[in-house]
């Protein structure tokens, strides 16, 4: 079981090595800042969205929250606009808190990767084998793969010059990529303002 988790840490720490964190839906109208946002304005109390904020973005919110509830009621169209201030200004300060610019929110139906849809399904069901199954599937299909690539063009390595060159291009494909794995496996917390470690490619 240690194993197939730490498989786990490996594949997800590389997956947010490799694509940038702005990909994440925390900035689309389906996200759960926006959705905790709205159903925030409908009982009129902004304790349910303060979570998503640092202690230091907090007074903003407040304030926002307070403008938007006021001009909402006004009017149809002053209410969808009061709204829109709001998420933008709650997804804002959230994404300043991760350290993250904010570009805009995404519409609703926005395509997530398959990596959020799985913890956002895992975290519904209140279950994580399927997530854990998809993880540890990729992980050993990237390195079986890289590594049988590697391996046959080891063979004719020293046939000429075009089959050594294939062989090294596998060898580095194959040793990056488990190399990538390990260095992502040594972050300890995505948000936590830790360093992360450099990734070193000696080839």
């Amino acid at each position: 079981m240690k194993t197939v988790f730490r498989l786990i840490c490996l594949i997800a720490a590389t997956l947010l090595l490799t694509f940038n964190s702005a990909r994440a839906h925390c900035d689309t109208m389906d996200g759960p800042v926006v959705t905790t946002a709205k159903a925030a304005l409908e009982k009129g109390d902004v304790s349910p969205v303060l979570k998503w904020v640092k202690p230091e973005g907090e007074a903003e919110i407040r304030d926002a929250f307070k403008k938007t509830i006021a001009v909402r009621k006004q009017s149809t169209e002053a209410k969808e606009l009061a709204d829109r201030y709001f998420f933008e200004t709650l997804v804002r300060v959230h994404r300043a808190g991760e350290g993250e610019p904010f570009t805009g929110l995404k519409p609703s139906g926005t395509p997530l990767e398959p990596g959020i849809a799985g913890t956002d399904k895992a975290l519904e069901k209140g279950s994580v084998d399927d997530l854990v199954k998809e993880l540890t599937g990729a992980v050993s299909d990237g390195v079986k793969k890289r590594f049988t690539r590697a391996a046959e063009a080891k063979k004719h390595a020293d046939q000429n010059v075009e089959s050594g060159r294939e062989y090294v291009e596998a060898y580095v494909e194959f040793v990056h990529y488990v190399e990538n794995l390990h260095a992502a496996a040594a972050i300890s917390s995505v948000h936590s303002g830790a360093a992360q470690p450099e990734i070193a490619h000696h080839h």
